[in-house]
């Protein structure tokens, strides 16, 4: 028989507490430097994200789910709602990522990583030397079963990535209020889901040369599985690859042969006929002559067109730029070429 330990909401609060997390955490956020003890990570929801939160009949302390999207540079959250289902709370403009679209290899490629995450109580840093921090928990079991590398892939404040998705602290500050109300509800882990953009059809149509698309193709199973159920997708990896919602009563092992699954028929099928459906449009698209995206390399990451604009268009370089998404700190620059072309 197991038992499943839920800590009280008194003790949850210990454990955020910055002496709890702050030995494993040391290396916090990817700009690195000594932690910062504050009592930032404990900072309330807006009255107005409260009232958010009642309008869309979201408990405050629900279940949170996060997506990411670095080309169209968004971070959406996802919270439960009195359905049982999760609905999409907010979507924030990300200020930074680095690298270029496809997933993270190895130490010091500066990539940000795209896949499935779960992000533990552990995994929040409320002593970050970028404001406030949340581990994505990079290498998963899919990534260390196909041996890449790297370690301290944040989402963080101050707006500056090497391999991390950077937010304004402004909205790191909201994020982090979110997830440490999810945890005090007793969710145990909440679900990261990192995609090189929305998995539409006319972006596998336009990215269709990219050497990652059957990695892409891979990830989409998760994305359809979210996108038909609203229901965080179970994941499990075998064979060096994610699997989805699978029911099995043996036990799945990274790196080994898949055992014997079943996924639940209506999940199945819904998420199979979305892919047709999918499939479908993309060769439509293309037949009509939707140009593929130029295969680019040493990518210099991207930035939301919110903060892009507002970098562009200040005159004074040195002066920190105030947005209605939050702060831009002077030293931030916008990636090369980013919405030139």
């Amino acid at each position: 028989m197991h038992y499943q330990f839920t800590p009280s909401r008194p003790l949850l609060r210990a454990l955020l507490a910055p002496a709890a997390i702050a030995a494993v955490m040391t290396l916090a956020g990817c700009g690195g430097g000594a932690p910062v003890t504050s009592g930032r990570h404990m900072q309330p929801l807006s009255e107005r994200m409260l009232a958010t939160l009642k309008t869309k009949n979201m408990a405050k302390e629900s279940p949170i789910l996060v997506r990411v999207f670095k080309e169209e540079a968004e971070l959406e959250v996802w919270k439960q709602d009195d359905s049982g289902r999760f609905a999409l709370l907010r979507t924030y403009p990300i200020c930074r990522w680095s690298g270029e679209l496809g997933p993270k290899f190895k130490t010091g490629d500066r990539q940000a990583p795209e896949g499935f995450y779960p992000i533990t109580l552990g995994l929040m840093n409320p002593d970050s030397s970028q404001y406030l921090a949340i581990n994505t928990g990079f290498p998963n079991a899919y990534d260390r079963a196909n041996g890449r590398t790297g370690a301290f892939l944040m989402i963080h404040g101050g707006c500056s990535s090497a391999g991390c998705y950077a937010m304004t602290d402004e909205q790191i500050a909201e994020i982090y209020a979110l997830a440490r109300e999810a945890f005090f509800g007793g969710q145990r882990s909440f679900q990261l889901q990192a995609y090189p953009f929305r998995m539409t059809p006319l972006n596998m149509a336009r990215h269709r040369n990219s050497p990652h698309m059957a990695f892409w193709r891979m990830i989409k199973e998760g994305y359809d599985h979210f996108e038909v159920t609203h229901l965080e997708p179970q994941v499990d990896v075998c064979e060096k690859r994610y699997i989805f919602d699978a029911e099995s009563t043996d036990r799945f092992s990274p790196a080994e042969r898949c055992p014997a699954y079943k996924v639940r028929e209506d999940i199945a099928v819904a998420a199979r006929e979305k892919q047709r459906r999918d499939d479908i449009e993309a060769v439509e698209l293309i037949n009509r002559g939707i140009p593929a995206v130029p295969v680019a390399t040493g990518g210099d990451g991207g930035m939301n067109p919110t903060f892009l604009a507002a970098v562009r268009s200040n005159r004074d370089p040195g002066a920190v730029i105030r947005t209605a998404s939050g702060t831009i700190p002077a030293h931030v620059n916008p990636p090369e070429g980013n919405g030139d072309d």
